[in-house]
């Protein structure tokens, strides 16, 4: 005899299953514990018994033998991958009832989703039988599935954050410089050590909303700027900063998203304008994984200025970014604030013609920010300090084409408009800036680059109020990234200043390091 599924709901069928402790308990499934993660897991399609193999019961026991029949009839238990079930072990009870369980389970999702047409009235006393038969051992698998996800549920309670990642990233680095006299005009020479510093980094991200980021950086380092040593910023390094390996928040700002083309971020402590813009070289920016100088990594018209600011990133298209910026360095000062704190506000535009191609236009306006600690010293002052009021329009292109999958060319050129307007005629000087780079990444292993860079650090080219700089500084540098594995990089590198402090009366500079880097 069969009862026809479209004519006994599941309320009834599971009242007829069940005994009436757990039918009192549970009126839609035939056992609470049929689908819980733990028992669909032991008995996965990969790894599941077949009631044959299901050690107390044997093979030749009614409970084996029945279960057995509603798993051929209705499908209720998998066998193993090659469909078939192997051997003729015996289970313990515990076993069986987790397989017991997942038929019961299995009943109940054919019936909601009606795969099956009919179920035999003889079935519905077996499995009456079976659940009251077993029904201690199956009060304690859930039992244990219970306080299973107690546990979870607590250890997800008390853990840091569900919505922060912790990433840590140190710096060792061996550095040195070479050359005869320094390039400031003292006449002393260059001190031809080789100093040993290390930069440390744990960085904090939360997010709120999955669309939005909170980053906390702390930082101690201990690398020394070589233009002490050199006497001049076209020597520094592009990991250089020293704290005297005190810990201080080096960055803490905010982005969120509007919309789904908008990009908001606001800077409070560290970084600068260069942030806000997309950099169309990657390959070279990183201060970590970079170019070795800080003239290599950007364009120097980029490094106006200091946070807190704020910027926006603006998809026009799929392949143009609009992205603006401002930042104030003393807007906090209550004596000072925004409207009189040096600033420097960016523009730019980046598009994206092809996959293996891009460029951007750049423009800057700048109060008070032409130091960049990349140029010479006249380029970051161009009137002598005699003007306290120095607005600077820049302008900037950069470009890179993947010629291949390991080979990379980009350039980029940088021009400064400089106009000191609390002097008599507001005088003005120009200022100009290029570099050339080709990158080879994944040379002789994946995650390894080969950088090399020819550029001009900045020089004034006209000034209306003092000297120009009737030489061309020339800065050559190469840059070779090991990767190690995905935690550890060794990068030695070297850069050549000819003409530094673009004066050809200056000896050549020569800087050369080993950076390790350490991600986590």
């Amino acid at each position: 005899m069969t009862i026809r599924k479209v004519s006994l709901s599941i309320a009834a069928i599971l009242a007829l299953c069940m005994p009436p402790a757990i039918a009192n308990e549970q009126t839609t499934q035939f056992v609470e514990s049929s689908s819980n993660p733990i028992s669909r897991e032991t008995l996965s399609h990969s790894n599941r018994p077949s009631v044959a193999q299901l050690s107390d019961l044997t093979p030749d026991d009614w409970a084996v033998q029945a279960l057995q029949s509603l798993a051929n009839r209705y499908g209720c238990i998998f066998g193993y991958p090659n469909g078939t079930y192997s051997g003729d072990r015996s289970v313990n009870r515990y076993q069986f009832a987790a397989a017991l369980s997942t038929c019961l389970a299995r009943l109940n999702q054919q019936i909601a989703q009606s795969t099956i047409d009919t179920i035999h009235s003889d079935d519905l006393a077996t499995v009456q039988r079976l659940q009251s038969d077993f029904a201690t051992e199956l009060a304690t698998i859930q039992q244990k599935v219970d306080n299973l996800e107690a546990r979870t549920a607590n250890l997800t309670a008390q853990q840091f954050s569900t919505t922060t990642r912790f990433n840590g990233e140190a710096i060792f680095a061996l550095a040195g410089v070479g050359g005869n006299r320094k390039a400031d005009g003292s006449g002393e020479s260059i001190e031809r050590n080789i100093v040993f510093s290390e930069r440390v980094r744990l960085e904090l991200r939360t997010s709120f909303s999955g669309s939005d980021r909170l980053r906390m950086r702390l930082q101690a380092r201990n690398i020394p700027e070589l233009e002490d040593a050199t006497g001049t910023q076209m020597a520094n390094l592009g990991f250089d900063g020293n704290t005297g390996n005190s810990i201080e928040v080096d960055r803490l700002d905010y982005e969120t998203k509007i919309g789904d083309r908008a990009l908001v971020v606001i800077s409070v402590v560290g970084g600068g304008l260069g942030d806000y813009v997309t950099t169309v070289n990657p390959l070279f920016s990183g201060s970590a994984d970079g170019a070795v100088s800080l003239f290599a990594r950007e364009n120097p018209i980029r490094r106006q200025g200091s946070v807190p600011g704020i910027g926006l990133a603006y998809e026009l298209t799929d392949n143009i970014l609009l992205e603006l910026g401002y930042i104030a360095a003393q807007a906090t000062d209550p004596e000072v604030g925004i409207a009189q704190s040096p600033y420097a506000a960016v523009a730019q535009v980046t598009v994206e013609p092809t996959d293996f191609s891009r460029f951007s236009l750049t423009y800057v306006r700048s109060f008070n920010g032409l130091d960049t600690g990349t140029s010479s010293e006249l380029a970051g002052d161009p009137f002598d300090d005699d003007s306290d009021a120095i607005i600077a329009n820049s302008f900037g292109a950069e470009a890179s084409v993947n010629v291949s999958p390991n080979f990379t060319i980009g350039g980029r050129v940088g021009y400064i408009q400089a106009i000191a307007k609390d002097l008599s005629d507001n005088p003005q000087a120009d200022i100009f800036t290029w570099a050339v780079l080709l990158g080879f990444p994944d040379l002789a292993g994946e995650g390894n680059l080969l950088g090399i860079v020819a550029g001009q650090p900045l020089r004034v080219t006209h000034n209306q109020y003092s000297d120009r700089e009737s030489d061309a500084a020339l800065h050559l540098e190469a840059f070779y990234r090991l990767q190690i594995n995905d935690n550890i990089a060794i990068t030695p590198g070297a850069f050549l200043l000819i003409n530094p402090e673009n004066d050809a009366g200056n000896d050549p500079i020569y800087v050369g390091t080993i950076r390790t880097t350490f991600s986590f």
